[in-house]
């Protein structure tokens, strides 16, 4: 979404926060009717004016979600400007045809732009990479403000209830209550303690030469296969995914949709299917 819809000094909350607060709380919530307006003229005519309206109407609702994930020790104002991000993203991504109010499809993309802002920033060391740990490290964190250790009861009771195995509810209460190291010698550090820091025996491989072959191996054999894959597709598909995400200058469903004299959902719809025989073929 071109970032001219962006109201100035809004969608970041600087340092008055509370200033920042009191004014997206003046914003005039929209009603069903112009939401749905609103959300057809972006989607049907690319109206960024009509963009930056439904953006500022829910930008309240960002501070509600951004206030519930306090417990980090981050600042307030990044988790508001991350949730913004989310809120642009899923309004971009908004189908009115779907039948269902923006603010209930946004809250999704929302959490996700907070949750990876929390993860990336929450430790130097990442705490959760999976889909799978993310789910855990959230949970567990919350449980963590009532719980010291967990007993062997309760790691069953999370385990059971989140889906996952007793053995990774442990795994991620030990990166939960662990702490940052120094990857180098601290300056007060004498001769008997410095060999411990990380530093000194931690290997750098990036620059191995069986690694950066094995690395370029598969690029080349990814690549392989994705041509292969799309050789496989009709002359629309193909056109349409490279036209969308191949080429340099990408075209937007609607710039296809005035090429082939359908809708912007149909070719979102072809795309959906081409992708998915792609992958299907990848990973045969």
């Amino acid at each position: 979404m071109s970032t001219s819809l962006q109201p100035v000094g809004i969608l970041a909350p600087g340092a008055n926060l509370n200033a920042y607060i009191q004014a997206v709380n003046g914003f005039s919530i929209l009603s069903a009717e112009e939401e749905k307006q609103l959300a057809e003229e972006l989607y049907y005519q690319d109206n960024l004016e009509a963009a930056r309206r439904l953006v500022m109407a829910h930008l309240r609702f960002v501070v509600h979600i951004a206030k519930s994930y306090s417990g980090y020790g981050l600042a307030e104002a990044d988790l508001i400007q991350e949730g913004n991000v989310g809120l642009m993203k899923a309004v971009k991504r908004f189908d009115p045809t779907r039948g269902v109010r923006l603010v209930s499809f946004a809250v999704h993309w929302i959490k996700a732009e907070i949750h990876e802002f929390i993860l990336r920033n929450w430790r130097i060391v990442k705490v959760a990479t999976t889909k799978a740990q993310r789910k855990l490290f959230f949970n567990l964190r919350g449980a963590k403000k009532k719980l010291a250790w967990l007993s062997h009861d309760e790691a069953q009771a999370i385990a059971k209830d989140l889906d996952v195995d007793v053995k990774q509810v442990y795994e991620m209460e030990g990166r939960l209550t662990a702490y940052d190291a120094g990857f180098d010698a601290g300056a007060d550090d004498d001769d008997d303690t410095a060999y411990q820091a990380p530093a000194n025996y931690l290997e750098d491989h990036r620059f191995d030469p069986a690694r950066q072959l094995e690395a370029a191996d598969w690029e080349e054999s990814n690549v392989n296969s994705l041509e292969l894959a799309m050789e496989q597709l009709d002359e629309r598909s193909r056109d349409i995914l490279q036209r969308r995400w191949l080429n340099e200058d990408k075209a937007t469903l609607h710039d296809l949709a005035a090429v082939y004299g359908v809708s912007a959902e149909r070719i979102r719809q072809l795309e959906k299917n081409a992708m998915k025989k792609v992958k299907a073929m990848m990973e045969a």
